[in-house]
């Protein structure tokens, strides 16, 4: 094990991000480049013969330091749960499938400087995730402009990552949909896929216990950033509609102060302890995260003063500040056109446990 027991008991940060039992959405919409159109809603993909049993015979990482949330102060590590209990902490964090999306001025309910996950979709429609809402839900699963798309956040990593849910081997039969297993690894949330029953590490993508183990997602552009400076960038943005039929207060943020405890070397569920310990950057620094050739690059945020050109991997880059603590990545061709790039943004602690290799990378 190469883990040491690092545990807040009573923090309540799970259980809090939880809320409990809530009942699921009955209906939804898909979204458009109209914000007042209106499409079938599409079911969501729940294979009949989903156990949310992985096949612990393969797997990348050891089962006991894969820890599931119990909600009640506790906790269980894979390597000691029954299929019973594994099977009764399935997605009491609950995924959202086909949400609806509204025009902003329907809803006036978030800040200015509330954080958000932005992603634009392939046909360029603007779509913003307010963390206020991903905080109790974690994982959406949706179809936007062709593509399948994941938009994953961990809260206990502050960590927000759009993936394509389709795998090259698995192109032909169709792409993977996620529920929520109430484990996580390394303080990171640990998704499963309903068609192969793996378990996912979110800040990699990476498949890490069952038939997919070792296979990795792959990274979408996205950018995290405040409310307001995506609606600026942004103007003709969507955004994640709070009506998805849970009775949950997406208004109040049970994570205020969360950073600073984990700068202070607390994290609810067990860390790689040279993760934590690395003393390059502080454990929270949010940092935008780009792999390129081999080669997985960390840039704080919070060093950037203006566009930030490096190289990973033998390939061009710019890091793109807005302002208010976000940034964009984007690919720089050799004659310097900029194309969104994918990227990932999350807590230093997080990423350098993910890619143990990172390098960090600042102006």
């Amino acid at each position: 094990m190469r883990r040491k027991a690092l545990f807040v008991i009573g923090l309540g940060l799970g259980a809090a991000a939880c809320g409990n039992d809530v009942a699921p959405a009955v209906e939804s919409t898909a979204p458009t480049t109209s914000a007042s159109a209106e499409v079938e809603p599409a079911a969501p993909v729940i294979p009949e013969d989903f156990t949310g049993l992985p096949d612990r015979s393969i797997a990348i990482v050891e089962l006991e330091d894969v820890h599931f949330d119990t909600f009640n102060g506790g906790s269980i590590p894979l390597s000691e749960a029954t299929d019973e209990q594994i099977v009764s902490l399935l997605d009491r964090i609950p995924p959202i499938d086909n949400p609806p999306y509204i025009n902003p001025a329907e809803d006036e309910w978030l800040g200015d400087q509330d954080p958000v996950l932005g992603y634009v979709t392939a046909d360029g429609q603007p779509i913003a995730y307010p963390h206020k809402i991903l905080n109790f839900h974690e994982i959406v699963n949706d179809d936007l402009a062709g593509v399948p798309v994941l938009v994953s956040y961990c809260p206990l990593c502050n960590s927000g990552v759009v993936y394509d849910r389709r795998l090259d081997d698995l192109r032909q039969d169709g792409e993977l949909t996620f529920s929520n297993t109430s484990a996580l690894f390394d303080n990171d949330l640990v998704m499963i896929d309903r068609q192969t029953s793996t378990y996912w590490w979110q800040v990699p993508g990476r498949g890490i216990v069952g038939t997919l183990a070792g296979a990795e997602l792959t990274v979408l552009a996205s950018v995290t950033t405040t409310w307001a400076q995506w609606q600026e960038d942004y103007p003709d943005t969507l955004i994640l509609s709070r009506d998805l039929g849970f009775t949950i207060d997406y208004t109040r943020d049970p994570f205020v102060g969360y950073a600073e405890r984990v700068n202070d070397g607390f994290t609810p569920f067990p860390v790689d302890p040279v993760a934590l310990a690395d003393s390059r950057l502080p454990a929270a620094t949010q940092v935008v995260a780009i792999e390129a050739g081999g080669e997985a690059v960390a840039v704080p945020v919070e060093a950037l003063t203006g566009d930030f050109e490096l190289e990973v991997g033998g390939d061009s880059f710019v890091v793109a500040p807005d302002g208010a603590g976000g940034a964009s990545v984007f690919a720089l061709d050799p004659d310097g056109a900029r194309a969104p790039a994918p990227s990932r943004s999350t807590f230093w602690f997080a990423y350098v446990a993910s890619f143990p290799d990172a390098r960090v990378a600042s102006p």
